[in-house]
């Protein structure tokens, strides 16, 4: 195949729109945002390619084992190769392990090949912890912070991606055959994927959602410390927001239906949590 930026890449769609927290925002350092955009660079790019509904799972594993090739420095890099390559070069400069990068490589790998999730565990730990964890990871790694903020940043993320697979669940489903919710709460309560196509959700599937929203608030009882663990007051007005957002997120799809609309913040409803995560954060 020629060396072209589409032998590697791939466009699913996603943009930072499709996001629940703000990117590279300006409340964090600006000395530190170019590497925040480089980092996210690489992860859209990356995520892109697992969540393309164009290429088989061997060619997107092709293609993601190309990524990791060069961002661990085993392979030059070449056309269509230049994201992991910069995240590569902006890691060494900041004196950040490459571990993270390769976690999300790891997760989108799973993507590609992993449809089901038997249970919360098994999303929780087998999946969330690869493809949500490793984001908070690097931003407090990059800012300096002790490694005792991460089970409270892994528990903010985690809950972060379960609300996106939750506001996702019917077009996962249909565009790529992907399930996100534990198989056990579906069998316990009588529906099955199916389920998902319908223009609304059953009560059934209702009580799946509820559930899963049980177990995200419990995480975010342990996200709601993250802030006032930090050391940069920056990232700290940043996980502040964003836990605000989670919260008024998790809140919207405990009294809306998902299937029958898509649920997500307004920009004035994102800019009241911006203003009430900062204030939380100063009283």
């Amino acid at each position: 195949m020629t060396a072209n930026t589409d032998a590697y890449e791939a466009n699913s769609g996603k943009g930072s729109r499709d996001e629940n927290f703000p990117v590279g925002s300006f409340l964090l350092p600006k000395r530190l945002r170019p590497h925040v955009a480089v980092f996210y660079a690489f992860a859209r790019a990356a995520d892109d390619i697992g969540d393309s509904p164009d290429l088989p799972a061997e060619e997107k594993m092709r293609r993601l084992d190309a990524f990791e090739d060069v961002l661990l420095g085993r392979r030059p890099v070449e056309p269509g190769l230049e994201k992991p390559w910069r995240v590569r070069q902006s890691l060494i400069e900041c004196g950040v392990t490459t571990d993270h990068c390769r976690d999300l490589l790891h997760a989108f790998k799973r993507d590609a090949t992993c449809l089901r999730y038997a249970d919360w565990n098994d999303l929780r730990y087998g999946y969330c912890r690869l493809s949500a964890s490793p984001v908070g990871r690097y931003l407090l790694d990059l800012h300096g912070e002790d490694p005792a903020g991460w089970p409270a940043s892994d528990a903010l993320c985690d809950a972060l991606q379960v609300l996106n697979h939750l506001q996702d669940c019917q077009k996962d489903y249909r565009s790529l055959n992907r399930v996100y919710l534990p198989q056990d709460w579906m069998k316990a309560n009588g529906v099955t994927v199916e389920d998902l196509d319908r223009p609304a959700l059953v009560p059934g599937m209702r009580k799946v959602l509820d559930l899963c929203l049980d177990a995200t608030a419990e995480l975010m009882a342990e996200a709601r410390r993250l802030p006032g663990l930090l050391k940069s007051r920056h990232l700290a007005m940043e996980s502040a927001v964003i836990v605000a957002i989670a919260d008024k997120l998790l809140a919207e799809l405990r009294r809306r239906d998902p299937i029958a609309e898509r649920v997500e913040l307004t920009k004035t409803q994102f800019l009241a949590c911006a203003v009430k995560g900062i204030a939380r954060l100063w009283l």
